[in-house]
């Protein structure tokens, strides 16, 4: 089977729907208000309910937090380690012919986030939905309800690569290198420090510009906005295709749309630092910038 390119629209998905090597994976992720004196950010809820109540058919599910991150570390969806990836996708049908094809509600951050891990395991095949299941639903395409059946289990082989994520360390090597541009994905009254935040002290990495996800969206269809149009926020910042680009946001997942779009516009010197501000608001031993 030919492979897919890595944005698919919703009218290609109804076509394939029925593909054996097809696998659909709902990746929505839920993040509630953490209780008052909580060391956390905020409280992880996989998406299951909202799975459940209606999800493209056929599609699987997948529990960011609860599978496919650290379960080592205070921090929320950091990357874990490589065998445990391939069991969690393999537990799941994905082997290395598979084709894939992920989407999210809300927002395709979480998707991207699965796209982004997936592109670091050396895995080629797997696409984002545009739109995911909002675009979907507002073009009365069909639903499913209950629990997901799933696929049969498969053998996932990982051959991972350098480069797709960085540590704070990294980071702040980054923020005195010429050639590296470090973009900060969260809104702008959270980049500039203007607004409490929940993740620590307020302000964003010294140096970093803004390129705000949701800026990037449709807000009605949750669709990326055209490329051209994405391609202009970044240059605005001054992104361009011979630096090297170190995107975060507050959890390393909103920062996977801006990575994706990048990706689609051809830029290849990409990396995300994991702990984003989740790690880098709380570690007073590093720098931070506001106004």
């Amino acid at each position: 089977m030919p492979a897919l390119n890595e944005l698919i629209t919703t009218p290609e998905l109804a076509e394939i729907l029925g593909r054996p090597d097809l696998r659909l994976f709902d990746c929505t992720t839920y993040l509630e208000p953490a209780p008052e004196g909580s060391s956390q950010p905020y409280i992880t809820v996989p998406g299951r309910h909202t799975f459940e109540a209606g999800h493209i058919p056929g599609a699987d599910f997948l529990d960011l937090q609860g599978e496919f991150s650290d379960p080592d570390t205070e921090l929320r969806f950091m990357m874990p380690d490589v065998a445990q990836l391939e069991q969690a996708f393999g537990r799941h049908g994905l082997s290395n012919e598979s084709q894939v094809v992920l989407y999210s509600i809300g927002t395709p951050m979480w998707a991207t986030r699965f796209w982004w891990m997936l592109k670091s395991l050396g895995f080629e095949n797997a696409s984002v939905l545009d739109g995911g299941l909002d675009k979907w639903k507002l073009e009365g395409r069909p639903l499913e309800t209950g629990p997901a059946r799933g696929y049969p289990p498969a053998t996932f082989t990982a051959k991972p690569k350098d480069g797709f994520f960085v540590d704070k360390h990294a980071t702040l090597a980054a923020t005195s290198e010429r050639g590296t541009i470090i973009v900060n994905a969260l809104g702008p009254q959270f980049h500039k420090g203007l607004e409490p935040s929940r993740y620590g002290r307020p302000g964003r990495v010294p140096g970093s510009c803004n390129v705000s996800a949701a800026t990037l969206l449709d807000p009605k269809t949750k669709a990326f906005v055209p490329l051209a149009e994405a391609e202009a926020k970044f240059k605005a910042q001054g992104i361009t295709k011979d630096k090297r680009v170190v995107a975060y946001c507050g959890g390393g997942i909103s920062a996977t749309i801006d990575l994706f779009l990048l990706y689609q516009l051809g830029y290849d010197n990409l990396t995300l630092y994991d702990g984003s501000m989740g790690e880098w608001a709380k570690d007073a031993s590093l720098p931070i910038e506001t106004g």
